[in-house]
């Protein structure tokens, strides 16, 4: 066994539960240089952990990523212990066992007693109360949650969770551990969902409630979240429904659910009942073969559709712009696609006209404009102008029409957003067509999360980025949108639909009005 480091916060670890979060912090700590003790109440589990463990240090001296030193030392550090009474001596416990508060419970005050009162014990949950946790241990100032994200060598940020009883030194003890990992501790109080879960509501969340309302289908809200969204050249990796697909809808829903209850029934939060009826038809995702989309038994798509072809338009029709602030931006896109922009201060007779509003719905958008008058809704067609729309700047465009805009209207909107190759997606009308409504929503949550002082904004961003593959924090999205966007989208949302998930907090709207960055820490 490795002598303990001493230039580390803790001398010997133990680690309860050897499946893949157990293993994989065992892992990592072992690869630090710190002894590890590694326990589950099946023996046959522990070896067959340790084993998996030395394969694995042995691909990474193959891959070049590990030194033959650097994987000796590591398989010294780790040490299989057949019962809770060989940690004592560890003066750090984490926990990775099944997601069960009574059984969490138990575990700890099984250990109270066999570790040290300095001993720190800290739980990986995820989803659990670590203050609940704590409340019937004998020293709950010594209870901290430590919560890793799988795979947990290659997930390089860690929430290290402040219960309502944690002593701080507990606290800062686990973040210089974390930093010796080479990984990125982030802390946060104790709140449902912690930060990345809980920043992590709107995602999902908005996107189900958009295919509630009949906006689009699976496929469009996708790939519009998937390709429209772009900051500096960055969007999100998976559609949303790609995402809840791939993490399983059996462990996606039950969180909604429960964030949303330990909130009491927060409206930000609200679960659609399409993810409910979905997880009691077996719809799970990959692992079942079929949830939003087919699978085959590798976990390969069967259903994949080809992007719908753009129409075809014999003769387009001149285009006029409403005016805003975006109609300059719309009119450069416009001429650029060799479009022609009539001028005036009313639209002709047969003109196609655009507008290009911010949180609400083309229909809204087409009643008493800037200059006072009312736009014939059956020639108008929003587009969405939240992210780059100019030719060789975007991935795709977004169009929505009014529920009395004319197809030959529509189509000739679509085929002149498209005639550079550029896919085009079409909505129904909707308030705030897609990415509006959930970027805006990803911010105001992020925003909530700093207004309770749950984590700095610093940490808020990192854990998001890290945690959940953002292409940019939360907060750094509102600022590269801009805060008084994000409120105008918030605002008209909320007006239009008279739903308080959409309410502007206060901590984002003063950043707003004092054009301060959403980063900024107060």
């Amino acid at each position: 066994m490795n002598s303990p480091a001493p230039n580390l916060p803790f001398q010997r670890i133990g680690v309860v539960g050897s499946g893949a979060m157990g293993r994989g912090i065992a892992q990592l700590f072992a690869q630090a240089g710190v002894p590890v003790r590694l326990y589950d109440a099946n023996p046959a589990a522990v070896a067959s952990a340790i084993a998996a463990l030395h394969d694995t240090f042995a691909k990474l001296v193959d891959k070049g990523r590990l030194s033959p030193d650097a994987a000796q030392r590591a398989r010294a550090a780790l040490e299989s212990v057949a019962s809770l009474e060989a940690l004592a001596g560890c003066d750090l416990v984490v926990e990775a066992i099944v997601e069960q508060l009574d059984a969490k419970r138990e575990l700890f005050q099984a250990l109270e007693p066999i570790v040290g009162d300095a001993a720190v014990l800290a739980t990986n949950t995820s989803s659990l109360s670590v203050t609940a946790i704590a409340a019937r241990c004998r020293v709950p100032a010594r209870i901290a949650g430590l919560h890793f994200f799988n795979p947990v060598p290659l997930m390089k940020v860690v929430e290290v969770v402040r219960a309502m009883r944690t002593d701080e030194t507990a606290v800062e003890r686990l973040v210089a551990l974390v930093r010796a990992t080479g990984h990125r501790p982030v802390v946060t109080r104790d709140t449902p969902g912690f930060i990345v879960n809980h920043a992590g509501r709107a995602y999902g969340t908005e996107a189900l409630a958009a295919l509630g309302e009949g906006v689009a289908d699976v496929e469009a809200i996708d790939r519009i979240l998937r390709d429209q969204v772009s900051f500096d050249g960055n969007g999100f990796r998976l559609g949303p429904f790609e995402l809840l697909d791939l993490t399983a809808l059996d462990v996606s829903q039950p969180v909604m659910e429960s964030i949303y209850r330990q909130f009491y029934d927060e409206p930000r939060f609200r679960p659609s009942v399409l993810g409910a009826q979905r997880l009691a038809a077996g719809l799970l995702g990959r692992k079942s073969g079929e949830g939003f989309y087919r699978y085959d038994a590798a976990g390969a798509r069967v259903d994949a559709r080809a992007e719908p072809a753009a129409p075809s338009v014999s003769v387009r029709p001149p285009v006029w712009i409403a005016p805003g602030p975006r109609a300059t931006l719309v009119e450069s896109a416009v001429r650029q696609l060799g479009g022609v922009v009539r001028n005036g201060a009313a639209p002709g007779e047969h003109d196609l006209v655009l507008v290009a509003p911010l949180g609400l719905d083309a229909s809204a958008a087409s009643r008493a404009d800037a200059a006072g008058i009312d736009l014939p809704a059956e020639r108008v067609v929003a587009i969405d102008t939240l992210f780059p729309i100019e030719p060789g700047r975007c991935r795709r465009r977004v169009l929505m029409t009014t529920p009395l805009t004319r197809s030959e209207y529509r189509d000739a909107a679509h085929a002149l957003f498209a005639s550079d190759g550029v896919p085009v997606t079409v909505l129904r009308d909707s308030p705030g067509f897609v990415a509006q409504r959930v970027i805006a929503m990803i911010v105001s949550i992020g925003s909530e999360i700093a207004q309770q002082r749950i984590a700095s904004p610093a940490d808020i961003d990192a854990a998001v980025r890290a945690g959940l593959g953002y292409p940019l924090g939360p907060l750094a999205m509102g600022d590269a949108i801009g805060a008084a966007t994000v409120c105008e989208i918030l605002g008209n949302l909320q007006a239009l639909t008279g739903d308080p998930r959409y309410r502007t907090g206060g901590w984002l709207r003063r950043r707003a009005q004092l054009g301060l960055s959403l980063l900024h820490e107060d």
